[in-house]
């Protein structure tokens, strides 16, 4: 596998973390930062947008009996959020 090497500067107490677990686990830090960036980097890869997350559920468009412009004509939201 070819690799590019990145320099990244840590507290000292996160590294000391990072060599106890090392050791712990039997794999070098780079094996374990290399992990630990994949699982960060795809985690957010999946939260999407809203609208996706809305789309993936299936709520959009699931109100029945609203005006078709509801999403779009501000005049309904005029008082939305104000106490009455």
């Amino acid at each position: 596998m070819a690799s590019n090497r990145i320099t990244v500067r840590v507290p000292k107490t996160l590294e000391q973390r990072l060599r106890k677990q090392s050791r712990a686990r039997g794999r070098s830090p780079s094996d374990l930062v290399r992990a630990a960036l994949e699982a960060y980097l795809e985690s957010t890869n999946r939260n999407g947008s809203a609208f996706e997350a809305a789309q993936a559920a299936g709520v959009l468009g699931c109100v029945t009996g609203a005006p078709r412009d509801l999403s779009t004509n501000h005049s309904y939201f005029k008082d939305f959020g104000k106490n009455k």
